[in-house]
């Protein structure tokens, strides 16, 4: 890929009610959903842009940030305006996140970011159900889409059954305990929606305050025994649940 930024070829019509950053967006956001720029594509900073279309630079930087905001490019102090790789819609079943974004022919990644064994307090002991002091193990884990980070992934898991970290940097969690034996059959899911902790979203390449989905489940067996706690947060940018209804 060119190091070269690209530079759109966008006719400004200044006698029309549409504001001029929104022209630019919107020729720039036809190009991007139409797959005529491709993910990872580098456009020109607004200062280029401001100077070869004729606006102001507030005007520029106002096209660019739109885009942002609809998840179109993603902005970043040391690496500019980069076209963002295909929002990620993920069907709400009992699947692992891992398989579902591979299924959808996403290359998919994993940091392990955190993984520690110890005596379960009395919050984490009623998430598990079992008694307060049970050894249990807590993993955190980064998972990325296409080069993109997606999600922050907290799961608490009762440490006899938990899978080795090693394990889970390769597979998902729930294809490490179905090959334990322990399949998942039923779970009560929440998902809500928050901004981003400053920490959060230098994880997960966001802006400070960003929309993040958010979902907390408890997974269990068929003998309805808890195997997994997990507290996840993914980028509202490019992340989004699906669902069926049907009438009843």
């Amino acid at each position: 890929m060119s190091d070269t930024p690209y530079q759109p070829e966008i006719t400004i019509d200044r006698s029309s009610g549409l504001p001029l950053y929104a022209q630019i967006a919107e020729a720039l956001g036809a190009l991007i959903l139409e797959g005529e720029l491709a993910p990872g594509t580098r456009i020109e900073d607004e200062v280029s842009m401001a100077k070869r279309l004729q606006v102001s630079r507030p005007t520029a930087r106002q096209a660019l940030q739109s885009l942002a905001d609809r998840g179109l490019v993603s902005r970043r102090r040391g690496a500019g305006t980069v076209v963002a790789s295909p929002h990620v819609r993920r069907p709400m079943e009992l699947s692992s996140l891992l398989s579902d974004l591979t299924a959808a022919g996403h290359k998919v990644s994993t940091e392990l970011l955190e993984y520690t064994t110890h005596p379960a307090s009395e919050e984490e002991a009623a998430r598990l159900e079992v008694a307060p002091g049970t050894e249990v193990t807590h993993v955190r884990r980064l998972r990325s889409a296409d080069g993109e980070p997606i999600a922050l992934m907290d799961n608490l898991l009762p440490a006899s059954t938990a899978p080795a970290r090693e394990e889970l940097e390769q597979a998902g969690l729930y294809d490490l305990l179905r090959a334990r034996g322990i399949t998942p059959a039923t779970a009560k899911q929440v998902i809500g929606a928050r901004n981003a902790t400053a920490k959060e979203a230098d994880a997960l390449d966001e802006r400070r305050r960003a929309a993040l989905l958010t979902a907390k489940r408890t997974t269990y067996d068929a003998t309805g025994r808890v195997i997994e706690y997990g507290d996840h947060i993914y980028r509202a940018s490019r992340y989004s649940f699906e669902t069926s209804l049907f009438t009843g």
